[in-house]
């Protein structure tokens, strides 16, 4: 039986292809488990991808006033909302989010420190569950806070940013709100400490 030939794929092709592969969710799933702030997720419970409803919306009748500006992250479209004191501004940022219920915090509490060039030191739980987590991380681009951070008043959460970009629109972290490096320099720039932050 003569030998089948098959035809050179195009550039067309070879690119589409690779473009699949690395939006492959098993690659993907390796690529961000490595992340200190993401524990590995259960084999039975399949990553979820991409923004479900990433669109503006106007929230603000959860705030009883805008005193000080107020910040409201919806976990179900994965997305912050950023409203300056009096409305003036809004931003709408693309967020990670907790990435399961049990790591998932609701409700009000506030911004009480801002700090540019954070360092990480994982939670006790989190060193429980990987005792060969480093104990510190200073600023830098191995940070899993990325390049600024918004402290709030419940221990432990935050808002920050990033430098694995993939982590975005995704349920990907132990608990705290996750933004792109450029995004959350911008609302360090505007939020103040004591700016509202309600999480739904």
């Amino acid at each position: 039986m003569a030998p089948k030939h098959f035809p050179n794929p195009s550039r067309r092709a070879f690119l589409a292809a690779g473009a699949a592969f690395v939006g492959a969710p098993a690659l993907a799933q390796d690529v961000v488990a490595e992340d200190p702030l993401r524990p590995a997720p259960e084999p039975e419970a399949p990553v979820r991808h991409n923004i479900s409803s990433f669109r503006a919306q106007d929230w603000r009748s959860h705030f009883s006033s805008l005193n000080n500006g107020a910040i409201l992250v919806d976990t179900t479209s994965r997305a912050l909302h950023y409203w300056s004191e009096g409305g003036g501004t809004y931003k709408l940022y693309p967020s990670s989010v907790p990435l399961n219920e049990e790591m998932t915090r609701r409700g009000r509490t506030s911004v009480i420190r801002k700090v540019e060039g954070p360092g990480w030191s994982p939670t006790p739980s989190m060193l429980k569950r990987n005792p060969e987590w480093p104990a510190y991380i200073p600023p830098g681009p191995d940070n899993p806070l990325g390049t600024h951070a918004l402290y709030l008043s419940w221990k432990y959460y935050r808002i920050h940013g990033t430098h694995d970009t993939r982590k975005i629109g995704r349920q990907s972290s132990n608990g705290c709100i996750g933004l792109y490096n450029e995004h959350i320099a911008e609302l360090f720039g505007m939020a103040n400490v004591g700016t509202q932050v309600l999480l739904i």
